[in-house]
Formats: structure tokens, sequence, C-alpha cells
């Protein structure tokens, strides 16, 4: 979570694709892989796999670049989901939330060490179903006290306050907004620091959708900017995450198994 909230300032005041090249890519094991997340400095990252129902862990021997990437361990949430797709870990990685396209639901789990998947237990689970009936896309604000959920059906980001942060057993859903005239297979979420820009993958138009937030973390005050077409690299992209500074863009892609590397 923490490299989210340092997301380049600039992003505030131009589009955030100026300048984007594609640097390289890391082909995964991961059966349509959706989730994506790194730990803090970058040294690791995680892909959560809809058709192996777990979540696997990667130590990047240069941080932040995955062609250094080697896979080490692996958790297994078929006990609590089958159909994996949203990933996020809260600011010191002690937390990590699992969104299901089986339940329809935000599973959380507690790591005894930090970004260690392998000390994972489950603790709660949060249904969703009444705002979508499957979902893809999770990420939270700073605090854990938002959460952002993308919807497959609904086309719509869907947004929900905890009144404790990063515990989805108090979130409580607020309102959504609609991305269906700019896509029309929204997947993957992210946001800048302050919540000013949103950015959302389209599987089906093989880009990422940039959104200014007149109101930070306040997507019924969204309007869209602009796109990045990707399908150059993958035509099927899921999960969106960036470095601490925003000068590198990942995405997760199902089509090849990869994630993608971009410089911005």
């Amino acid at each position: 979570m923490k490299k989210k909230l340092t997301l380049l300032l600039l992003f505030a005041n131009c589009s955030a694709f100026a300048g984007v090249t594609f640097v390289d890519g890391f082909s995964l094991t991961e059966e349509y892989p959706y989730g994506l997340a790194f730990n803090n400095d970058g040294s690791k990252m995680f892909v959560a796999g809809f058709g192996d129902d777990d979540v696997k862990e990667y130590t990047l021997s240069t941080v932040f670049d995955v062609s250094t990437a080697s896979l080490v361990d692996s958790f297994d949430v078929s006990s609590q989901e089958n159909g994996l797709r949203g990933l996020a870990f809260n600011n010191d990685g002690t937390k990590m939330f699992i969104l299901g396209a089986g339940g329809d639901d935000v599973n959380e789990y507690t790591l005894s060490t930090g970004f260690d998947v392998s000390t994972s237990s489950f603790v709660d689970s949060f249904s969703i179903s009444g705002q979508e009936k499957s979902p893809v896309g999770l990420t939270f604000n700073d605090d854990g006290t938002k959460m952002f959920i993308t919807g497959h059906l609904g086309l719509d980001v869907n947004e929900y306050t905890l009144s404790t942060g990063f515990d989805v057993s108090t979130a409580s859903f607020v309102d959504s907004f609609s991305v269906s005239s700019q896509m029309t297979l929204p997947r993957g979420i992210n946001f800048n620091n302050d919540g000013t820009k949103m950015f959302i993958t389209g599987a089906q138009d093989d880009e990422v959708n940039e959104y200014t937030l007149s109101t930070g973390f306040d997507v019924s005050t969204a309007s869209f900017v602009g796109s990045f077409d990707i399908s150059s690299q993958g035509t099927k992209p899921h999960a969106i995450s960036f470095n601490n500074d925003g000068t590198k863009m990942f995405i997760v892609d199902e089509d090849p198994d990869d994630v993608n590397e971009y410089t911005l």
C-alpha cells in the first residue's frame, strides 16, 4: 500500500501518460493472473491468480525491476475463495486483502511477518454482492478508511468507508462511479497519493484510463482525462501498480501471463 501513497505529485498537474515507455516484461507461472502488489521498497512482488487460487510471492534482486524477479513462496486461499481477482496490503504488510469472484467478497488476512505470505491467516470477509456480482479490482486510500472495487457487470467503481482503517468488517457502501462510457470491461484500479487521480485498466479496450477527482478519493467527483494503449504488450490487462515516486507503472496481463513494466 505505501508505494501507492507516494505516487508522484505531478500526476495532479498533467497527464500521467506523457512519455510512457515500455521497458520489460516478466513471464508468470500463474494461470489467469489478476491481482498485483509490491512491498514498500519494491524488493517483493505479489500476484493473485484466478486459476490457481493462491497468492505468489516473488523477490526482486533489483527493486521495482520485474526482470529480476524470482518465485519464493505461495499462499493458498481456496478455503475462503475460488476465483481470485483483486489484491492489496495495508501499509506495513501485516494485513492482506483478497477480492474474490466466487464469493463476491473481500477476504482479510493477518500476516505475523509483514509481506511474508507464508505467515498469513484468515480473519474475516465482507460481502459486496449488493453492489457487484463480478468484482475485479481492489484498492484502499492511504489510511485504509476507504476501499474501492471495480465491477465487471456494473461497469463502475464502488466506494466504501471503513470506520476502522483496514478492517473490512467495518465497511459500508457509499457511492459508485460509472466508467461505461470509456470501457466495457473495467479491471484494475489505483490512485495517486492524494486521490485526485484514478487509473483503471480496461481488458476489452487494452488500455489504462485516467480520471481526475475534484475531491480526493471521492469517486462521485471523477471525470475522464484520457487513456494509454497497452495492446502491443498484452490484450487482457488487469491490476495496475506504481513504484514509490510514480516513475514506473506495472500492469499484470492475462494474455500473455506476465507483468509488464513501463517508465513514465
